[in-house]
């Protein structure tokens, strides 16, 4: 015979404001929601869990995932509702993962959500099944998601070639990086649908992938020569923050900085983080910072002309 005693002891534990702390630390640390196997690691049981639905505390978002305080999740919360539906080991993928990144938005409404197992479909989630190796998985902003690299292997299926060449353009420009770049993944899996695509976009930007910077600076100051734009110092020091920085090519009046950089995808993760330290320690001072590619010089000198024609007169 069950103790009634008991029963009512474990419901005011379960009850109780630390597990509410718990809780709401839990939803706070996942953008507002929390998985009904991660209630039960805290300690809670079916009458517990079921005390905060009759109270108001938590609402359903989707089965087994519940929001916290309130229904109203933003994006991200909606991301991650959706990766702890399909279960541990599931991460954000194809178009949900590039819009996390910032490489390529969606209005999709459904979300994109990559696992291993078998994931039952459900009204918000999009669930693809796949073997998904921990070198092409992170997390963003706390919510487990596939690299840029996989991301684009991923949307190489499902893509235009236009399309996809516009992503990886983005995330070139925005230097997203990865211990593992996309030439490699492309090796890694040979077969995949889009792999063909990917070759083809890469065989086009070949002159930026083998292109040394001194190559780079020749041909942005004749570029500059043509464009009858102001010759920049190069390679010009100055003094920022208390430390000496090199500006690649540097426009004192106007305060404007031009770097030059490679092919995204054969850069380093730290080489990244150290720039984007630098470019915003620049932004503080008062700099503007312009990041320059092969390709823009190659593929589109007259936009990248007028751009900074209108900042070095604006400034």
């Amino acid at each position: 015979m069950v103790d009634e005693r008991t029963n009512k002891h474990d419901m005011r534990v379960e009850c109780s404001p630390r597990r509410d702390r718990d809780i709401a630390d839990l939803a706070a640390r996942q953008h507002g929601v929390v998985a009904r196997r991660q209630l039960v690691e805290l300690g809670l049981g079916r009458g517990g869990i079921g005390h905060r639905f009759g109270t108001g505390r938590m609402h359903v978002v989707h089965q087994g995932v519940y929001a916290v305080g309130h229904r109203a999740l933003s994006r991200e919360g909606r991301w991650m509702a959706a990766v702890l539906a399909a279960g541990p080991g599931s991460a954000l993928s194809h178009h949900s993962a590039a819009a996390l990144w910032g490489i390529r938005d969606t209005a999709r409404a459904d979300v994109d959500v990559v696992s291993e197992r078998r994931v039952r479909p459900r009204p918000g989630v999009k669930p693809h099944r796949a073997r998904v190796p921990p070198d092409e998985l992170t997390a963003v902003r706390d919510i487990p998601v596939t690299t840029v690299p996989r991301t684009l292997l991923d949307l190489a299926a499902v893509l235009s070639h236009t399309q996809l060449e516009r992503a990886i353009n983005q995330a070139e420009a925005d230097r997203l990086t990865d211990s593992l770049p996309l030439v490699d993944l492309v090796r890694r899996h040979p077969g995949r649908r889009g792999v063909a695509t990917i070759r083809a976009i890469m065989a086009e930007a070949e002159g930026g992938m083998t292109i040394t910077r001194s190559e780079l600076e020749v041909r942005f100051l004749a570029f500059l020569k043509t464009a009858e734009l102001p010759r920049p110092e190069v390679n010009a020091s100055l003094q920022v923050a208390g430390m000496w920085v090199e500006a690649d090519c540097l426009w004192r009046a106007p305060r404007l900085i031009v770097e030059l950089d490679g092919y995204a995808f054969h850069g380093s993760a730290d080489a990244y983080e150290r720039d984007r330290a630098r470019d915003r320690a620049l932004s503080v001072a008062g700099w503007l910072v312009v990041r320059v590619t092969w390709r823009h010089l190659h593929r589109d000198p007259g936009t990248l002309a007028a751009d900074l024609r209108g900042l070095l007169t604006a400034r």
